[in-house]
């Protein structure tokens, strides 16, 4: 498909510019003050040209739990967010721990052809801890990365010998930082709040001591590591000191972590029940400094789609998780673009080109030669999150009538329309 986009503000590396931008053979072919071809036109007057959001942490529940999530309603949901290539955890039944399960994923991916879906692989088999997975031959089946989220590796020498394996293949590990000793059935942040609301309360240490530890393991190998959703202003600082240090260290954030306080954990409401746990004001403030100063560099959703009968019960049996592809846009440009904390071109080096530098992914930016994954995004008009009308199968979001600025109108996929609000 050719076609042109025109009258848009395109948001590159770096900046914006006002151009057209010419897309041919799935790839950006031009960008240009003006471009006539006699093709297809789409008209961008008023909306920004960005280039499709890479989110790097997502559950598609597919194998195994496709009552909260499949491949199909989740890159719906994708497309529909304005995200073209997705990262999906392995943490399915059965777990993605083996070549088949890679192939099945990436198998159901090509079938669905809507986004595009990279497997991350489990670390260890059935994500127990206790033994590597089969790391060559995920990786030759398509695995882009290991983690076994939802958990962390809690024994040090399985975890060293992960990253150097993982090294050999060229993938990385995807760290899911949290002691479970310290959490000890913690479901909300240990704080004030915790104790008047009688929920058991999970310390920052539960999860800065695993980012400290990965860290010195990524330090003492000189093998690069991937921090997940950082959620403590110390886990920031720990980062931080880190980089300056110049270890290998890269790390994300998720957006409920730079805009909501535990303090909505005091209404009982289950959709704020997520893993790290909601943090306070001062957590807030520094993650938002941590994605200022470069220490995070990424922002993804930790998408963690739940049916309403797993959220619908008493807050400490509730599933963990907030379901986010279709929400994150929006929060990351109504919290840090709006208020002045991030210029839209750093808001989309977060959400698009430092994930596909990390992962080794193609695409990222918006240039001449790159993969044609494009979103036509109008930012100027207010509405009001509806987790009824996700196209995620689930509707568990703590944003429900949240006003906000900023979604997808058109999502492209190598050139393909996939989207069309």
């Amino acid at each position: 498909m050719k076609f042109v986009i025109k009258n848009g503000t395109l948001v590159l590396n770096g900046g914006e510019i006002k151009a057209d931008l010419l897309v041919d053979g799935g790839k950006i072919a031009g960008i240009a003050p003006r471009i006539d071809e006699n093709c297809k036109t789409f008209d961008a007057s008023g909306k920004y040209v960005l280039p499709g959001l890479i989110d790097m942490h997502v559950h598609l529940r597919e194998p195994g739990f496709e009552g909260k999530e499949d491949i199909q309603s989740g890159a719906a949901a994708a497309v529909k967010g304005g995200v073209t290539q997705l990262c999906c955890m392995p943490n399915t039944d059965p777990v993605c721990d083996n070549a088949v399960v890679v192939r099945y994923i990436k198998s159901r991916a090509e079938e669905v052809n809507l986004c595009k879906i990279h497997p991350v692989g489990a670390i260890t088999k059935g994500e127990k801890g206790e033994s590597l997975s089969d790391i060559g031959k995920m990786k030759a089946a398509g695995a882009v990365a290991l983690s076994d989220d939802g958990k962390s590796v809690m024994n040090s020498y399985i975890m060293r010998l992960a990253m150097e394996y993982a090294s050999d293949f060229g993938l990385k590990c995807l760290c899911h930082c949290e002691d479970v000793n310290l959490v000890d059935g913690g479901v909300v942040n240990e704080s004030r709040n915790s104790t008047v609301s009688g929920l058991k309360g999970s310390p920052r240490a539960a999860e800065d001591i695993m980012i400290a530890r990965e860290i010195a393991l990524s330090e003492s190998l000189g093998i690069p590591v991937h921090i997940c959703h950082v959620s403590t202003y110390s886990g920031v600082e720990i980062i931080r000191s880190a980089k300056a240090r110049g270890v290998k260290v890269t790390a994300e954030t998720c957006p409920h972590y730079f805009t909501l306080t535990d303090d909505v954990t005091l209404t009982y409401d289950t959709f704020t029940k997520v893993n790290p746990p909601l943090r306070e004001k001062r957590d807030v403030e520094e993650i938002i400094r941590g994605l200022f100063d470069g220490t995070i560099d990424c922002i993804a959703t930790d998408h963690a789609p739940h049916s309403l009968k797993d959220k619908q019960t008493e807050y400490n049996l509730a599933a963990f998780g907030i379901s986010g592809l279709e929400t994150s846009l929006a929060l990351g440009y109504t919290y840090l673009v709006k208020t002045g904390k991030l210029t839209l071109s750093r808001l989309m080096e977060k959400m698009s080109l430092n994930p596909a530098k990390i992962l080794g992914l193609k695409g990222g930016e918006l240039k001449e030669g790159a993969p044609a994954d494009i979103v036509i995004a109008d930012f100027g008009k207010p509405y009001k999150i509806d987790g009824s009308k996700f196209l995620s199968k689930g509707k568990n979001t703590p944003f429900n009538g949240f006003e906000v600025y900023g979604r997808a109108e058109y999502t492209f996929v190598d050139g393909d329309l996939k989207y069309k609000m």
